[in-house]
C-alpha cells in the first residue's frame, strides 16, 4: 500500500499570523476545553449547581491541569529534554506540544479541588458532572496529534493506516522535488484514542442517567474506561519513551490507576446520589431579593421623606414628635 492510499496526515501545524504563530495543537486543546465547559454546565446544572460555577471552577482546573500535563510528559518523556544533545529550556515550551493526560488530570484536580472548596462545592459530585466532558475533551485534543504527526503507532499497510511525514517540529521536511517527505504508513493510534474516548463519554452518560452514579462512581467510570482504552493503545505505539523492564511507563500507569478506580467503583457502590441544591438556592435568593424589591414602599411624589426622629404626617409631610 503505498502513502496515496491510506489517511493523510497534514503537512503543517502551524501557520504565522505577522509576527503570531497559530499553532493547531494549541487551537485543538483550547477547542477541546471550551467543550469540556459547556457539556459540565450542562450536566452541573441539571444536578442542582448553579449556572456559571463551572466556569469559575475551570479558572482554576485549568491552568493546573495544563502544568500538570507538562510536567507528567517531561518526566516520562525526558530524553529530548535533558539526554544528550537536548535543550531543557524546552520542557516550557508547552505550545511545541507534549501534554500527558495523567499529570493533567491530577493536577487539573487539585485546582478544582480547590475551587470547589472555596464554593462550598462537593468535589466528587462535580467530578461525577465533568467525566464525559474531559472524554470529549481528550478526543478533540488528539487532533493536536494528528496536526503534529505524532502518537502513531507501528508501521502497517492496513487500509486505514496513516501516512506521516518527515517532521521539522512545525511542518513537513520537503524533498528536492518540493514534496513532502513521507516516513511510511503506521497505526493511527491518536484516531483510536480519539474514537475510544467518545465511546467512552457515551457510556458514561449512560449508565450515569441508567444507575444514577454518585459519590464520583461516574468519574471512576471515566478513569476505568480511558485506562482500559490507553492500554491497549500504548501497547501499539513506536514513539520513544522511557520504559520500565521493556514496557512502556504508561502501561504500568494504566494497569495502576485503571485497578484503583475499579476499586473505587466497587468500594463506593449503594451509596445514595448526593442532592445538590444550588441552583435552587441561587434562584430563590434571586427571587427573595426581588420580593423585596418589589415589596419596599414607594414615596408618593411630591412628598418629602421623614429624617431620623421625625414622624410622617398627613399629605407626606414631616411632622415633629408632640408637635
Amino acid at each position: 500500500m503505498t502513502a496515496l492510499a491510506a489517511i493523510p496526515s497534514p503537512t503543517q501545524g502551524v501557520w504565522e499570523l505577522g509576527p503570531l504563530p497559530i499553532r493547531a495543537y494549541a487551537l485543538c486543546i483550547i477547542a477541546g476545553i471550551v467543550a469540556a465547559v459547556l457539556i459540565t454546565e450542562r450536566r452541573w446544572v441539571a444536578r442542582g449547581g448553579a449556572p456559571g460555577e463551572v466556569l469559575d471552577i475551570a479558572v482554576w482546573a485549568v491552568p493546573f491541569g495544563i502544568i500538570g500535563g507538562r510536567l507528567y510528559h517531561v518526566i516520562s518523556s525526558p530524553r529530548p529534554y535533558f539526554g544528550e544533545g537536548g535543550d531543557p529550556v524546552r520542557a516550557l515550551a508547552i505550545w511545541e506540544g507534549g501534554l500527558g493526560i495523567w499529570g493533567a488530570i491530577t493536577l487539573g484536580g487539585v485546582g478544582a479541588w480547590i475551587a470547589c472548596r472555596r464554593r462550598g462545592i462537593p468535589l466528587p459530585a462535580f467530578a461525577d458532572a465533568v467525566a464525559p466532558g474531559l472524554l470529549v475533551a481528550q478526543a478533540i485534543g488528539r487532533l493536536g496529534n494528528w496536526f503534529n504527526n505524532e502518537l502513531y503507532g507501528r508501521a502497517t499497510d492496513l487500509p486505514w493506516a496513516l501516512t506521516i511525514h518527515d517532521w521539522t517540529g512545525t511542518e513537513a521536511v520537503t524533498g528536492p522535488d518540493g514534496q513532502p517527505l513521507v516516513l511510511g504508513t503506521f497505526h493511527p493510534t491518536f484516531l483510536y484514542e480519539l474514537l475510544w474516548n467518545l465511546a467512552a463519554a457515551l457510556v458514561v452518560i449512560w449508565a450515569d442517567r441508567r444507575f444514577r452514579l454518585s459519590h464520583g462512581r461516574a468519574f471512576a467510570l471515566y478513569v476505568a474506561l480511558y485506562c482500559v482504552g490507553r492500554l491497549w493503545i500504548e501497547l501499539l505505539r513506536s514513539d520513544p519513551a522511557e520504559t520500565i523492564a521493556g514496557i512502556r511507563i504508561n502501561v504500568y500507569t494504566s494497569v495502576v490507576v485503571g485497578l484503583l478506580a475499579v476499586a473505587y467503583l466497587v468500594w463506593q457502590r449503594g451509596r445514595p446520589r448526593e442532592v445538590i441544591g444550588r441552583g435552587r438556592d441561587a434562584a430563590d435568593t434571586g427571587q427573595t431579593r426581588g420580593d423585596r424589591a418589589d415589596a419596599a414602599p414607594a414615596v408618593a411624589p411630591g412628598a418629602v421623606e421623614p429624617r431620623d426622629g421625625e414622624d410622617a404626617g398627613d399629605g407626606g409631610r414631616p411632622r415633629h414628635p408632640g408637635s
